[in-house]
């Protein structure tokens, strides 16, 4: 039987009752409460996070295992590699950071998943992050080309700890770029884990890999609580943080895409 929280208080189960791999909905922890912001910080603490479609309650969950992105394993393919110092280079492509986060949020929510039917990025979760966006707890990591939003990604930052939790692209690559950045970003700020939530091949074949939930709330505990960087402003000199530090993933077998 999976807890009902209660509205009036911010407590959630102990992680390790969720449900187990064997279950219908392996890592459902609980179900219910809101999302103000005070709830989403105490969930993301202890490494839960909601996600539910509509005309479901508010799901919260805690996986097992957890899939990772140690920023000093992120895996810069050379194809994307060039694809970087191309836009770099060229007039009118930038990285920006929080200019136009709803409309992150709206184009993550917008964009067709495989294997899912509709988007758990809801409006009511839009709302709550926005207002996480306000109080300087969300982020949102931008790839502009030619005066144009091309791509990006969202995610919540608790002390040296960033939760990432979607992406999109209007135009190939705009979205890797957009990591990339927030690669950089994270080393600058020494912020040494990304939290993915759930395994996919793509997060993998950039680095990404399962951590037991026991070493996942380990890193949490000695991060989250950190003081949060307060200067999150994209400056060029960041992509230096590309040249070391990266392995690199694949052949140089296809021309740059941007």
């Amino acid at each position: 039987m999976i807890p009902w929280l209660d509205d009036d208080t911010l407590e959630f189960p102990p992680t390790r009752r969720a449900l187990g791999p064997r279950s219908d909905a392996p890592g459902l922890l609980a179900a219910g409460g809101d999302l103000r912001p005070d709830r989403l910080r105490a969930a993301y603490a202890q490494g839960i996070f909601p996600w539910y479609g509509e005309g479901q309650p508010i799901l919260w969950w805690s996986t097992e295992p957890r899939m990772v992105l140690q920023t000093k394993n992120f895996k810069l393919a050379r194809s994307l590699r060039k694809t970087v110092a191309r836009f770099r280079r060229s007039p009118g492509c930038e990285i920006r950071v929080d200019s136009a986060t709803e409309t992150v949020l709206k184009a993550c929510a917008s964009t067709p998943r495989d294997g899912q039917n509709g988007t758990w990025i809801l409006p009511e979760m839009q709302q709550a992050y926005l207002q996480l966006a306000r109080e300087g707890s969300v982020h949102s990591v931008e790839t502009w080309m030619d005066g144009e939003l091309a791509g990006g990604l969202y995610g919540v930052n608790l002390g040296r700890m960033f939760y990432g939790e979607s992406m999109f692209m209007r135009r190939t690559d705009a979205s890797k770029i957009a990591l990339a950045a927030l690669i950089c970003l994270c080393r600058e700020h020494h912020i040494p884990w990304i939290d993915c939530q759930q395994q996919t091949s793509h997060l993998a074949s950039m680095g990404a890999a399962p951590v037991t939930r026991a070493a996942f709330e380990a890193h949490l505990a000695g991060h989250a609580g950190q003081p949060a960087p307060q200067d999150w402003s994209y400056h060029p000199r960041l992509w230096a943080h590309l040249e070391v530090g990266d392995a690199d993933g694949e052949p140089d077998d296809e021309p740059p895409t941007v």
